[in-house]
C-alpha cells in the first residue's frame, strides 16, 4: 500500500533467533517478524512477578510506616491504589506488544514524533537502564554482603556482572531467567513473609501522617509499579500477532499487581518494629530462623537480578530509539554493557544512604511518568484503534504538540506540587501540607486533557 508523506516502511529485525537461549539476540529495536514470534501470554505473569519478588518491593511498603507516618491499614490502602493504577497502565500498554512487535519506546514515536521521542526515551534510558538498575543492585548487594560477609563493593560487582551477562544475551535468556526464578522466589518469599508478619505486631504503627502521608505513599508506590510501564511492550513483542490482547493485558497487570501489593503490605507491617537506622535487609531477616534467613538473602539476590536484567535490557532498547548508529547485530548487546557500567557507578554511590535516596528516586520517577502516560493514553484514545505502523520508523514524522506538552506538564506539576523535603517543596504543599505529593496526578491530568484537546486526531495510516 502507498505511504503518506510522513510515513516509512517498517524495519524488520534481521537474523535467526527463534527460542534459542544461549544465543545473543540479534538486532535492536526493529519489528519482530512473524516467523520469529513465539511464546504464550501467560509468560507475562512471571515476567512481571519475578522482578518484584525482591527486598526493594518490601522496602517500598516499609516507607509508609517508617517515614510517612501511616498506620499499617492506611499504608495498605495507599499500596492498593498506587499498584492498581500502575498495573492498569501495564496491562493496556502490554497489549500493544504483539500487535506491532516493537519495543515500547518505538511505539512512543507515534504521538511524540521521531525527534520529539528523544525526550521521554532519553529519560527512560537514564531512569531505567541506570537509575532503577542502581536501586535494585543496592538491595541485592546488601543481601549478598549479609549472606557471604563480602565487602559491599565486591558484592555489588558480582551482582552487576551477572545482571549484565543475562541482559547482554537478550530477550530469550531474560525470559528464561524470570521463568526459572519464579517458583523459587514465590515459595521463599511467601514463607519469609508469613514468618515476618507473625513477628510484626500488625496494627501497632501509630500513624499520624494524615492525608499528606497517604498521598506521599501512594505516589511512591505508584512510582515503583509504573516504573515498569515504559517497558511494557518490550516483553510482549515476541508473542504471536494473533494472541488475545485482553489475555496479554490481564497477565501483565496481574503479575505486577499481586507481587507488589503482597510484598509491600508485608513491608509496611514488618517495618513497624524495625530500627530506621539499621541496614533494612538485616532488620527484615532478624526475626527469621537462621536457615530461612540465609535462604531469604539468597532469594533477595536472585530477585534483584530478575529486576535488573529487565532494567538493562529495556534501558538499552530505549537508548537505541535515540538513533544511535552501531553494528546492527550487536547494537543492543553493546548498549547493555555500557548501561551496566554506568549503573554500577551510581549504585556504588548510593550504598551509604539508601533509604533517603530511594524515597526521593521513587517520587522523581513518578513525576515524568504522569505526563508521559497521559499523552500516550490520550493519543491511543484519539486514534480509536487506527494503526500507526508507518509512523514508527519514519525520520520525518513529527508531532511537536506532544513533547512540548510533556515539558509543560512536567514543569508545571513539579513547580506547583513537588514535595521533596530538603530539595524543593512547591507552593501548594508548602501552604497545604495535607496534599502530600500529587505531582504525578497533576502531570497526568494536564497532559491527558491538553493532548486530548490539542493532539492530532490522526487519520488511519495507509500502511498496516
Amino acid at each position: 500500500m502507498s505511504l503518506a508523506p510522513d510515513e516509512a516502511p517498517v524495519e524488520f529485525r534481521e537474523g535467526e533467533y527463534g527460542e534459542r537461549v544461549a544465543t545473543v539476540e540479534p538486532g535492536g529495536i526493529e519489528e519482530i517478524p512473524d516467523s520469529d514470534r513465539h511464546g504464550k501470554p501467560i509468560q507475562l505473569l512471571w515476567t512481571w512477578t519475578s522482578p518484584n519478588l525482591e527486598f526493594a518491593t518490601v522496602f517500598v511498603g516499609a516507607l509508609g510506616t517508617l517515614f510517612f507516618g501511616l498506620t499499617i491499614w492506611q499504608a495498605l490502602a495507599a499500596i492498593v491504589l498506587g499498584n492498581g493504577l500502575g498495573a492498569l497502565g501495564q496491562g493496556v500498554l502490554s497489549a500493544r506488544g504483539p500487535l506491532y512487535g516493537v519495543p515500547q519506546m518505538v511505539l512512543n514515536r507515534a504521538p511524540f514524533g521521531y525527534k520529539g521521542n528523544f525526550l521521554p526515551a532519553g529519560i527512560m534510558s537514564l531512569t531505567g537502564g541506570i537509575g532503577w538498575f542502581a536501586v535494585n543492585s543496592v538491595s541485592g548487594t546488601f543481601a549478598l554482603s549479609s549472606l557471604t560477609k563480602m565487602p559491599d563493593w565486591l558484592s555489588l560487582l558480582v551482582i552487576v556482572l551477572v545482571q549484565v551477562l543475562v541482559a547482554f544475551y537478550g530477550h530469550n535468556l531474560v525470559q528464561a531467567y524470570e521463568r526459572f526464578a519464579f517458583p523459587l522466589l514465590a515459595v521463599v518469599f511467601f514463607i519469609a513473609c508469613v514468618v515476618s508478619l507473625s513477628h510484626s505486631g500488625a496494627g501497632t504503627a501509630k500513624g499520624g501522617g494524615g492525608l499528606g502521608g497517604f498521598l506521599l505513599m501512594t505516589a511512591a508506590v505508584y512510582g515503583y509499579a509504573a516504573g515498569w510501564n515504559p517497558y511494557a511492550s518490550d516483553y510482549a513483542r515476541y508473542l504471536p500477532r494473533d494472541v488475545s490482547s485482553k489475555t496479554v493485558a490481564l497477565y501483565a497487570g496481574l503479575g505486577l499487581f499481586i507481587s507488589t501489593t503482597f510484598l509491600e503490605f508485608v513491608g509496611a507491617a514488618a517495618a513497624s518494629s524495625w530500627d530506621p537506622n539499621a541496614n533494612p535487609t538485616t532488620a527484615w531477616i532478624a526475626v527469621m530462623p537462621t536457615v530461612l534467613a540465609k535462604v531469604t538473602l539468597l532469594a533477595i539476590v536472585v530477585g534483584s537480578i530478575a529486576a535488573n536484567v529487565l532494567n538493562i535490557y529495556s534501558g538499552s532498547l530505549a537508548f537505541l530509539t535515540l538513533g544511535i548508529r552501531m553494528k546492527a547485530h550487536l547494537r543492543r548487546a553493546i548498549t547493555a554493557l555500557v548501561f551496566g557500567v554506568a549503573g554500577f557507578a551510581l549504585a556504588f554511590s548510593a550504598l551509604k544512604n539508601p533509604a533517603n535516596k530511594y524515597e526521593g528516586f521513587l517520587l522523581v520517577v513518578s513525576y515524568w511518568l504522569g505526563p508521559w502516560l497521559g499523552i500516550v493514553l490520550a493519543d491511543q484514545w484519539l486514534r480509536k484503534g487506527r494503526r500507526v505502523d508507518g509512523l514508527l520508523y519514519s525520520r520525518v514524522h513529527e508531532n511537536w504538540v506532544a513533547p512540548i506538552l510533556f515539558l509543560v506538564s512536567l514543569v508545571v506539576s513539579i513547580f506547583l506540587f513537588s514535595n521533596q523535603y530538603g530539595t524543593y517543596v512547591g507552593p501548594i504543599p508548602t501552604k497545604y501540607s495535607s496534599v502530600g505529593d500529587i505531582t504525578f496526578f497533576a502531570g497526568f491530568l494536564i497532559s491527558f486533557i491538553g493532548y486530548s484537546l490539542l493532539g492530532k486526531k490522526s487519520k488511519a495510516p495507509a500502511s498496516v
